[in-house]
Protein backbone atom coordinates (compact mmCIF):
# COMPACT_ATOMS: atom_id res chain seq x y z
CA UNK A 1 0.00 0.00 0.00
CA UNK A 2 1.37 3.84 -1.18
CA UNK A 3 2.02 6.34 1.78
CA UNK A 4 -0.44 8.36 0.35
CA UNK A 5 -3.26 5.30 0.59
CA UNK A 6 -2.32 4.71 4.14
CA UNK A 7 -2.64 8.34 5.23
CA UNK A 8 -5.70 8.41 3.84
CA UNK A 9 -7.24 5.62 6.22
CA UNK A 10 -5.07 7.76 8.90
CA UNK A 11 -7.13 10.52 8.21
CA UNK A 12 -10.56 8.40 8.63
CA UNK A 13 -8.92 6.76 12.22
CA UNK A 14 -6.21 9.18 13.51
CA UNK A 15 -5.34 7.21 16.34
CA UNK A 16 -1.93 4.84 16.19
CA UNK A 17 -0.86 2.47 18.56
CA UNK A 18 2.15 -0.10 19.03
CA UNK A 19 1.11 -1.61 21.93
CA UNK A 20 -2.16 -3.66 22.53
CA UNK A 21 -2.33 -3.08 26.26
CA UNK A 22 -3.15 0.76 25.07
CA UNK A 23 -5.19 0.33 22.08
CA UNK A 24 -8.66 1.85 22.28
CA UNK A 25 -11.72 0.49 19.64
CA UNK A 26 -10.63 2.69 15.67
CA UNK A 27 -7.20 2.95 16.78
CA UNK A 28 -4.67 1.98 13.35
CA UNK A 29 -2.08 -0.90 15.04
CA UNK A 30 1.50 -1.13 14.00
CA UNK A 31 2.81 -4.48 14.29
CA UNK A 32 6.29 -3.59 15.09
CA UNK A 33 9.09 -6.24 16.02
CA UNK A 34 11.99 -6.02 18.90
CA UNK A 35 14.25 -8.55 19.78
CA UNK A 36 12.18 -10.19 21.74
CA UNK A 37 8.82 -9.96 20.59
CA UNK A 38 7.07 -10.01 17.09
CA UNK A 39 4.39 -7.58 16.72
CA UNK A 40 2.97 -9.51 14.02
CA UNK A 41 1.74 -12.09 16.03
CA UNK A 42 -0.50 -9.47 18.09
CA UNK A 43 -2.71 -8.32 14.61
CA UNK A 44 -5.41 -10.72 15.84
CA UNK A 45 -5.50 -9.36 19.21
CA UNK A 46 -5.83 -5.80 18.04
CA UNK A 47 -8.19 -6.87 15.97
CA UNK A 48 -10.11 -8.50 18.30
CA UNK A 49 -10.10 -5.35 20.60
CA UNK A 50 -11.44 -2.93 18.24
CA UNK A 51 -8.52 -1.86 15.85
CA UNK A 52 -10.04 -0.22 12.87
CA UNK A 53 -6.67 -1.56 10.91
CA UNK A 54 -3.41 -3.48 11.55
CA UNK A 55 -0.22 -2.70 9.99
CA UNK A 56 2.05 -5.83 9.53
CA UNK A 57 4.92 -7.06 7.30
CA UNK A 58 4.54 -10.54 7.35
CA UNK A 59 1.78 -12.39 5.20
CA UNK A 60 0.94 -15.07 7.57
CA UNK A 61 -0.88 -12.47 9.64
CA UNK A 62 -3.39 -11.45 7.25
CA UNK A 63 -6.81 -10.92 8.13
CA UNK A 64 -8.56 -9.98 4.84
CA UNK A 65 -9.99 -6.70 5.44
CA UNK A 66 -8.59 -6.01 8.46
CA UNK A 67 -4.88 -5.82 7.67
CA UNK A 68 -2.60 -3.87 5.50
CA UNK A 69 0.88 -5.76 4.47
CA UNK A 70 3.72 -3.21 4.06
CA UNK A 71 7.51 -3.92 3.16
CA UNK A 72 8.78 -2.88 6.49
CA UNK A 73 5.85 -1.67 9.11
CA UNK A 74 9.02 0.57 11.43
CA UNK A 75 9.75 2.00 8.26
CA UNK A 76 5.83 2.94 7.20
CA UNK A 77 5.09 4.44 10.30
CA UNK A 78 8.06 7.49 10.06
CA UNK A 79 7.16 7.69 6.28
CA UNK A 80 3.18 8.28 7.41
CA UNK A 81 4.52 10.47 10.72
CA UNK A 82 6.70 12.47 6.93
CA UNK A 83 3.49 12.36 5.21
CA UNK A 84 1.47 13.86 8.05
CA UNK A 85 4.26 16.38 9.02
CA UNK A 86 4.19 17.65 5.31
CA UNK A 87 0.74 18.88 5.82
CA UNK A 88 1.81 21.63 8.35
CA UNK A 89 3.46 24.96 8.02
CA UNK A 90 3.78 25.58 11.18
CA UNK A 91 6.68 26.15 13.37
CA UNK A 92 8.25 22.52 14.48
CA UNK A 93 11.36 22.99 17.04
CA UNK A 94 13.42 20.11 18.15
CA UNK A 95 15.33 19.78 21.38
CA UNK A 96 17.90 17.35 21.51
CA UNK A 97 21.27 17.74 24.36
CA UNK A 98 23.21 15.23 26.77
CA UNK A 99 21.55 16.41 29.74
CA UNK A 100 18.23 18.63 30.71
CA UNK A 101 16.17 17.70 26.99
CA UNK A 102 12.80 16.75 28.72
CA UNK A 103 12.88 19.46 31.94
CA UNK A 104 13.87 21.81 29.08
CA UNK A 105 11.29 20.47 26.42
CA UNK A 106 8.42 20.77 29.46
CA UNK A 107 9.40 24.22 30.12
CA UNK A 108 9.48 25.56 26.42
CA UNK A 109 5.77 23.82 26.09
CA UNK A 110 4.58 25.25 29.34
CA UNK A 111 5.43 28.68 27.71
CA UNK A 112 4.36 28.42 23.99
CA UNK A 113 0.83 26.55 25.34
CA UNK A 114 0.14 29.13 27.28
CA UNK A 115 -1.01 31.28 24.07
CA UNK A 116 -0.61 28.72 21.07
CA UNK A 117 -2.45 25.26 20.35
CA UNK A 118 1.40 23.43 21.00
CA UNK A 119 1.69 19.65 20.72
CA UNK A 120 4.94 18.10 22.29
CA UNK A 121 6.73 14.58 22.89
CA UNK A 122 4.90 13.06 26.23
CA UNK A 123 7.11 11.76 28.57
CA UNK A 124 10.47 10.66 27.15
CA UNK A 125 9.07 9.22 23.99
CA UNK A 126 11.73 11.00 21.91
CA UNK A 127 13.59 7.76 19.64
CA UNK A 128 12.88 6.17 16.45
CA UNK A 129 9.51 4.98 17.62
CA UNK A 130 8.01 7.89 19.66
CA UNK A 131 9.04 11.07 17.51
CA UNK A 132 6.95 9.33 14.69
CA UNK A 133 4.24 8.59 17.67
CA UNK A 134 4.78 11.82 18.27
CA UNK A 135 4.22 13.58 15.28
CA UNK A 136 1.24 11.36 14.03
CA UNK A 137 -0.30 12.55 17.29
CA UNK A 138 -0.73 16.51 15.99
CA UNK A 139 -3.86 17.60 15.04
CA UNK A 140 -4.94 20.30 12.73
CA UNK A 141 -5.99 23.05 15.28
CA UNK A 142 -2.22 22.93 15.94
CA UNK A 143 0.10 26.41 16.09
CA UNK A 144 3.39 24.79 17.40
CA UNK A 145 5.03 21.45 18.15
CA UNK A 146 8.01 20.48 20.17
CA UNK A 147 10.05 17.46 19.70
CA UNK A 148 11.97 15.81 21.64
CA UNK A 149 15.08 13.88 19.87
CA UNK A 150 17.36 11.58 22.43
CA UNK A 151 19.87 9.75 20.66
CA UNK A 152 22.91 7.21 21.57
CA UNK A 153 24.66 7.28 18.05
CA UNK A 154 25.24 9.26 15.36
CA UNK A 155 23.38 9.55 12.07
CA UNK A 156 20.51 8.95 14.64
CA UNK A 157 19.46 12.93 15.28
CA UNK A 158 20.18 13.48 11.53
CA UNK A 159 17.13 10.61 10.74
CA UNK A 160 14.81 12.29 12.69
CA UNK A 161 15.20 15.57 11.44
CA UNK A 162 14.31 13.65 7.87
CA UNK A 163 10.47 13.49 9.16
CA UNK A 164 10.14 15.62 11.91
CA UNK A 165 11.48 18.50 9.81
CA UNK A 166 12.16 21.13 12.34
CA UNK A 167 12.22 24.25 11.14
CA UNK A 168 13.44 25.65 14.62
CA UNK A 169 15.96 23.89 17.00
CA UNK A 170 18.20 23.86 20.34
CA UNK A 171 21.21 22.00 21.73
CA UNK A 172 21.06 21.93 25.23
CA UNK A 173 24.53 20.82 25.58
CA UNK A 174 26.73 18.23 24.22
CA UNK A 175 28.56 16.17 27.31
CA UNK A 176 29.49 12.90 28.73
CA UNK A 177 26.48 10.68 28.00
CA UNK A 178 26.18 7.67 25.47
CA UNK A 179 29.83 7.61 25.24
CA UNK A 180 29.72 3.83 24.00
CA UNK A 181 27.52 4.58 21.30
CA UNK A 182 28.85 8.15 20.13
CA UNK A 183 32.55 7.65 21.09
CA UNK A 184 33.55 9.82 23.13
CA UNK A 185 32.63 13.64 23.72
CA UNK A 186 33.65 15.05 20.12
CA UNK A 187 31.38 12.00 19.06
CA UNK A 188 28.51 13.26 20.84
CA UNK A 189 29.33 16.88 19.27
CA UNK A 190 28.88 15.31 15.72
CA UNK A 191 26.12 13.34 16.49
CA UNK A 192 24.08 15.97 18.22
CA UNK A 193 25.10 18.46 15.81
CA UNK A 194 22.97 16.98 13.09
CA UNK A 195 20.08 19.19 14.39
CA UNK A 196 22.60 22.15 13.37
CA UNK A 197 23.41 20.53 9.98
CA UNK A 198 19.84 20.06 9.45
CA UNK A 199 19.15 23.71 10.20
CA UNK A 200 21.89 25.31 8.34
CA UNK A 201 20.52 23.60 5.04
CA UNK A 202 17.37 24.04 5.55
CA UNK A 203 17.51 27.60 6.19
CA UNK A 204 15.97 27.11 9.97
CA UNK A 205 16.21 29.10 13.23
CA UNK A 206 18.52 27.95 16.53
CA UNK A 207 18.48 29.35 19.79
CA UNK A 208 22.02 28.54 21.06
CA UNK A 209 23.16 28.81 24.30
CA UNK A 210 25.88 31.28 24.03
CA UNK A 211 27.45 30.76 27.14
CA UNK A 212 29.08 27.16 25.77
CA UNK A 213 31.93 27.92 23.13
CA UNK A 214 31.05 24.48 21.25
CA UNK A 215 27.83 25.73 20.64
CA UNK A 216 28.68 29.03 19.27
CA UNK A 217 31.52 26.78 17.20
CA UNK A 218 29.19 24.14 15.87
CA UNK A 219 26.31 26.70 15.08
CA UNK A 220 28.24 28.55 12.53
CA UNK A 221 26.88 29.20 9.36
CA UNK A 222 23.41 29.06 10.63
CA UNK A 223 21.31 31.90 9.18
CA UNK A 224 19.14 33.01 11.99
CA UNK A 225 20.31 32.48 15.38
CA UNK A 226 18.99 33.75 18.63
CA UNK A 227 21.47 33.73 21.51
CA UNK A 228 21.05 33.13 24.91
CA UNK A 229 22.88 33.11 28.30
CA UNK A 230 24.46 34.76 31.11
CA UNK A 231 26.20 37.10 28.83
CA UNK A 232 26.80 39.00 25.18
CA UNK A 233 23.63 37.25 24.06
CA UNK A 234 19.71 38.39 22.68
CA UNK A 235 17.83 36.96 26.57
CA UNK A 236 20.49 36.83 29.73
CA UNK A 237 19.75 35.94 32.89
CA UNK A 238 21.50 34.73 36.06
CA UNK A 239 20.54 32.75 39.00
CA UNK A 240 19.95 34.56 42.15
CA UNK A 241 19.92 31.35 44.43
CA UNK A 242 19.23 28.06 43.87
CA UNK A 243 18.45 26.34 47.30
CA UNK A 244 15.87 25.73 47.91
CA UNK A 245 14.33 26.52 44.39
CA UNK A 246 16.35 27.95 41.57
CA UNK A 247 15.64 31.73 41.60
CA UNK A 248 16.64 33.40 37.91
CA UNK A 249 16.82 37.11 37.48
CA UNK A 250 16.35 37.52 33.52
CA UNK A 251 18.82 40.93 33.01
CA UNK A 252 17.86 41.61 28.97
CA UNK A 253 15.86 41.08 26.20
CA UNK A 254 12.62 39.92 28.30
CA UNK A 255 10.37 41.92 30.91
CA UNK A 256 10.04 38.87 33.00
CA UNK A 257 12.18 40.39 36.16
CA UNK A 258 12.49 37.54 39.17
CA UNK A 259 11.49 33.87 38.10
CA UNK A 260 10.77 31.71 41.35
CA UNK A 261 10.99 28.39 39.67
CA UNK A 262 10.09 25.26 41.34
CA UNK A 263 13.38 23.55 40.25
CA UNK A 264 16.55 22.39 42.15
CA UNK A 265 20.29 23.59 41.35
CA UNK A 266 21.24 26.66 39.06
CA UNK A 267 21.79 23.87 36.60
CA UNK A 268 18.70 24.41 35.08
CA UNK A 269 19.21 28.22 34.75
CA UNK A 270 19.87 27.06 30.67
CA UNK A 271 16.96 25.35 30.83
CA UNK A 272 15.10 28.24 32.24
CA UNK A 273 16.73 30.88 29.20
CA UNK A 274 15.44 28.83 27.19
CA UNK A 275 12.27 29.01 27.94
CA UNK A 276 12.36 32.73 28.34
CA UNK A 277 13.75 32.72 25.01
CA UNK A 278 11.54 30.75 23.10
CA UNK A 279 8.69 32.02 24.75
CA UNK A 280 9.43 35.90 24.04
CA UNK A 281 10.54 34.58 20.02
CA UNK A 282 6.88 33.40 19.17
CA UNK A 283 4.90 36.37 21.01
CA UNK A 284 4.19 35.02 24.56
CA UNK A 285 3.74 38.15 26.89
CA UNK A 286 6.64 38.52 29.66
CA UNK A 287 3.97 38.12 32.26
CA UNK A 288 3.05 34.67 30.89
CA UNK A 289 6.04 33.49 30.34
CA UNK A 290 6.68 34.22 33.95
CA UNK A 291 3.69 32.57 35.49
CA UNK A 292 4.28 29.51 33.01
CA UNK A 293 7.74 28.81 34.36
CA UNK A 294 6.68 29.55 37.28
CA UNK A 295 3.84 27.12 37.95
CA UNK A 296 5.82 24.36 36.53
CA UNK A 297 6.96 21.54 38.78
CA UNK A 298 9.12 19.00 37.62
CA UNK A 299 7.80 15.07 37.86
CA UNK A 300 9.16 11.20 37.08
CA UNK A 301 11.74 11.88 39.21
CA UNK A 302 13.42 14.41 37.56
CA UNK A 303 14.93 16.98 39.96
CA UNK A 304 12.05 16.50 42.27
CA UNK A 305 12.43 18.00 45.99
CA UNK A 306 10.78 15.69 48.11
CA UNK A 307 10.08 16.63 51.82
CA UNK A 308 10.22 13.83 54.04
CA UNK A 309 9.47 14.43 57.84
CA UNK A 310 12.75 17.10 58.53
CA UNK A 311 14.59 15.48 55.32
CA UNK A 312 14.44 17.23 52.14
CA UNK A 313 15.70 14.88 49.05
CA UNK A 314 16.85 15.38 45.52
CA UNK A 315 15.48 12.81 43.82
CA UNK A 316 16.88 12.67 40.08
CA UNK A 317 16.41 8.98 39.23
CA UNK A 318 15.33 9.57 35.96
CA UNK A 319 19.15 9.58 33.90
CA UNK A 320 22.78 10.28 34.77
CA UNK A 321 25.60 10.69 33.07
CA UNK A 322 28.98 12.00 34.40
CA UNK A 323 28.14 15.54 33.17
CA UNK A 324 24.62 15.42 35.22
CA UNK A 325 26.19 13.54 37.99
CA UNK A 326 28.99 16.23 38.51
CA UNK A 327 26.07 19.14 38.59
CA UNK A 328 24.04 17.19 40.83
CA UNK A 329 26.76 16.50 43.43
CA UNK A 330 28.35 19.86 43.26
CA UNK A 331 25.00 21.26 43.70
CA UNK A 332 24.09 19.17 47.04
CA UNK A 333 27.96 20.54 48.15
CA UNK A 334 26.82 23.85 47.94
CA UNK A 335 23.71 23.88 49.86
CA UNK A 336 24.83 25.36 53.50
CA UNK A 337 23.83 22.60 56.21
CA UNK A 338 25.83 20.27 57.97
CA UNK A 339 23.82 16.99 56.94
CA UNK A 340 24.36 15.78 53.58
CA UNK A 341 24.05 12.50 52.09
CA UNK A 342 24.64 11.20 48.36
CA UNK A 343 23.43 7.76 47.35
CA UNK A 344 24.06 7.53 44.07
CA UNK A 345 23.74 4.80 41.37
CA UNK A 346 26.31 3.66 38.54
CA UNK A 347 26.06 5.41 35.32
CA UNK A 348 25.27 3.42 32.21
CA UNK A 349 26.46 3.55 28.54
CA UNK A 350 30.18 5.17 28.71
CA UNK A 351 32.25 2.53 27.53
CA UNK A 352 35.90 1.69 27.77
CA UNK A 353 35.93 5.13 29.94
CA UNK A 354 32.96 3.80 32.36
CA UNK A 355 35.52 2.43 34.91
CA UNK A 356 37.61 5.85 35.06
CA UNK A 357 34.64 8.06 35.01
CA UNK A 358 33.20 6.35 38.12
CA UNK A 359 36.36 6.77 39.75
CA UNK A 360 36.43 10.43 38.73
CA UNK A 361 32.71 11.09 40.32
CA UNK A 362 34.44 9.25 43.43
CA UNK A 363 37.30 11.77 43.43
CA UNK A 364 35.01 14.37 43.27
CA UNK A 365 33.00 13.35 46.49
CA UNK A 366 36.03 12.81 48.41
CA UNK A 367 36.79 16.66 48.08
CA UNK A 368 33.40 17.57 49.99
CA UNK A 369 32.60 16.27 53.68
CA UNK A 370 29.16 14.47 53.43
CA UNK A 371 27.28 12.64 56.48
CA UNK A 372 27.33 9.47 54.24
CA UNK A 373 27.80 8.73 50.72
CA UNK A 374 26.30 5.32 49.21
CA UNK A 375 27.22 4.14 45.74
CA UNK A 376 25.32 1.37 43.90
CA UNK A 377 25.90 -0.96 41.51
CA UNK A 378 27.98 -1.41 38.21
CA UNK A 379 31.51 0.18 38.12
CA UNK A 380 31.21 1.42 41.39
CA UNK A 381 31.79 -1.90 42.42
CA UNK A 382 34.93 -2.42 40.38
CA UNK A 383 37.46 -0.38 42.69
CA UNK A 384 38.27 0.24 46.05
CA UNK A 385 36.95 3.47 47.87
CA UNK A 386 36.19 4.68 51.28
CA UNK A 387 31.89 4.58 50.53
CA UNK A 388 29.76 2.35 51.85
CA UNK A 389 28.46 0.03 48.35
CA UNK A 390 25.42 -1.95 47.78
CA UNK A 391 24.57 -4.21 44.76
CA UNK A 392 21.12 -2.43 43.85
CA UNK A 393 18.55 -0.15 45.09
CA UNK A 394 16.53 -2.90 46.61
CA UNK A 395 19.29 -3.23 49.46
CA UNK A 396 19.67 0.15 49.70
CA UNK A 397 16.22 0.87 50.76
CA UNK A 398 16.67 -1.35 53.86
CA UNK A 399 19.86 0.28 54.82
CA UNK A 400 18.37 3.60 54.76
CA UNK A 401 15.68 2.81 56.67
CA UNK A 402 17.77 1.75 59.77
CA UNK A 403 19.36 5.32 59.62
CA UNK A 404 16.79 7.65 60.89
CA UNK A 405 18.11 10.47 59.22
CA UNK A 406 17.14 13.48 60.82
CA UNK A 407 17.32 17.64 59.19
CA UNK A 408 19.39 15.94 56.66
CA UNK A 409 19.84 17.07 52.71
CA UNK A 410 19.88 13.97 49.98
CA UNK A 411 20.39 13.70 46.82
CA UNK A 412 19.89 10.26 44.99
CA UNK A 413 20.35 9.99 41.47
CA UNK A 414 21.96 6.79 39.05
CA UNK A 415 20.99 5.60 35.81
CA UNK A 416 17.46 4.91 34.65
CA UNK A 417 18.67 1.25 34.50
CA UNK A 418 19.51 1.29 38.06
CA UNK A 419 16.28 2.74 38.90
CA UNK A 420 17.27 4.37 42.36
CA UNK A 421 13.46 5.94 42.93
CA UNK A 422 13.10 2.71 44.20
CA UNK A 423 15.15 3.61 47.41
CA UNK A 424 12.26 5.52 48.22
CA UNK A 425 9.52 3.17 47.70
CA UNK A 426 7.09 2.97 50.90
Amino acid sequence: MLIEELYQLFEQYPSVQTDTRKLNPGDIFFALKGDNFNGNSFAKKAIEVGAAYAVIDEKEFEIPGKTILVEDVLASLQQLAKYHREQFEIPFLAITGSNGKTTTKELVHAVLSSTFKTYTTEGNLNNHIGIPLTILKIKKNAELAVIEMGANHQKEIAGYCLYAKPTHGLITNCGKAHLEGFGGVEGVKKGKGELYDYLRENKGTAFVMWDYDYLQEMSKGIKHIIKYGTTNADIEGSSIKSEPFLVVNITKGSACGTIHTNLVGDYNLPNVLTAVTAGKYFGVKDSVIKMAIENYSPSNSRSQLLEKGTNKIILDAYNANPSSMRLAIENLAKIDTENKVLILGAMAELGNESLQEHKDIVDLIKKHDWKAVVLVGGDFLRFDHPFSTFANSGEVKGWLKEQNFEHTHMLIKGSRSMQMEKVLDN
